[in-house]
């Protein structure tokens, strides 16, 4: 089994160690900035290090787990001398695409093993393996650790070796979940304005087919296709009234979809399929 060390104990981290530590990983070493959130994890097993660049010697894999791009840096940049030759840091950062490729290639040049690994998972699923990890970087490295990431989620996704691939698609993939819950929350705020439990609202949104906006129109949208089923004229009318029946709650999400039709409706597009708002 591969030694590794993990650095970033936070909630996902933790639950990186966590989920090692109980699937009979007996070599994890951890550190975080504040060590008072690694300390737990020593009663379960870990090697709790104050100093980044001391938790990674000997280890093959480095799993990064930290806030931003710029703790991510500034760890590589601690540990960099201290790696053992053939280490691969696997990073799972949600981090900026651009900042990501620079990295890859800074570290590339070094002779430095680097991937980056964001997941879509929370703490508990990473305790449990489940959810997706994506990775981006060389096929023959993602090769390397395949079966120890694979170890680690329900899901493994080789997006591609375009350095960046990874961070663009975790980001598609939290501006979905965060939309919704933006429009989820002008839902329950249109339940208040109309004394409508918010429970009913739930019900109401358990019967709607939510995948039918990205299974029918999203490829509407990718094909360039606007042929009307539902025009974005009427569905400018409907955010009308969702509006007014919302008056003297906070609607942002909804607001900021009627501003956004009522310029594409100027221009000439209301007669046009609503997913013409992805052109």
């Amino acid at each position: 089994m591969a030694r590794v060390a993990v650095l970033g104990t936070g909630l996902l981290g933790s639950g990186f160690v966590e989920g090692l530590l109980g699937r009979g990983a007996t070599d994890v070493a951890v550190w975080n900035r504040t060590r008072a959130k690694a300390q737990p994890l020593e009663s379960l097993g870990a090697r709790v290090f104050d100093n980044a660049s001391d938790a990674v010697v000997g280890v093959d894999i480095v799993h990064v787990v930290l806030l931003d791009d710029d703790t991510v840096d500034a760890a590589i940049t601690d540990i960099r001398g201290s790696l053992a030759p053939g280490a691969v840091i696997v990073d799972h950062t949600t981090t900026r695409p651009d900042r990501t490729a620079k990295r890859a290639a800074a570290l590339d040049a070094a002779g430095i093993d680097y991937l980056h690994a964001p997941v879509m998972m929370g703490p508990g699923a990473a305790r449990t393996a489940k959810g997706i990890m994506l990775v981006a970087g060389p096929t023959e490295r993602v090769a390397r650790v395949r079966p120890a990431l694979e170890a680690m989620t329900g899901e493994l996704w080789h997006v591609g070796e375009r350095p960046d691939l990874a961070a663009v698609y975790k980001l598609f993939g939290n501006a979905a979940i965060l939309s919704m819950v933006g429009v989820v929350a002008d839902i329950m705020h249109m339940a208040d304005a109309t004394g409508v439990e918010r429970g009913g609202a739930l019900t109401m949104l358990s019967k709607v087919n939510l995948n039918g906006s990205i299974g029918m129109r999203g490829p509407m949208m990718a094909e360039g296709n606007f042929d009307p089923q539902f025009t974005l004229d009427v569905a400018r009318k409907d955010l009308r009234l969702m509006l007014e029946t919302s008056t003297g709650q906070p609607t942002p999400m909804l607001r900021a979809l009627a501003a956004r039709m009522d310029e594409m409706i100027e221009t000439g597009e209301g007669g046009r399929d609503v997913a013409v708002l992805g052109r």
